[in-house]
């Protein structure tokens, strides 16, 4: 994986977090899965999910929707 971050559970190409699969961020079972917002929105379905329950609590605002859905 390139770039400035580098994740502890990443070796090689490999994470080993998630049963030695390759590296891909916000994948199901990555520290980062459903933390954070990816440029790829296909990775943004459980974030989506978790805000929409806030949103129904009234705790949180709302993502902006993405571009290819307007």
């Amino acid at each position: 994986m390139a770039g400035a971050w580098g994740c502890p559970h990443e070796t090689n190409d490999v994470c080993s977090k998630v049963n030695n699969l390759p590296c891909d961020p916000g994948m199901k079972g990555c520290v980062l899965h459903g933390r954070f917002v990816f440029a790829n929105d296909d990775k943004n379905e459980r974030i989506r999910q978790k805000q929409a329950r806030d949103e129904e609590s009234g705790s949180l605002p709302a993502l902006p929707s993405s571009p290819e859905s307007s």
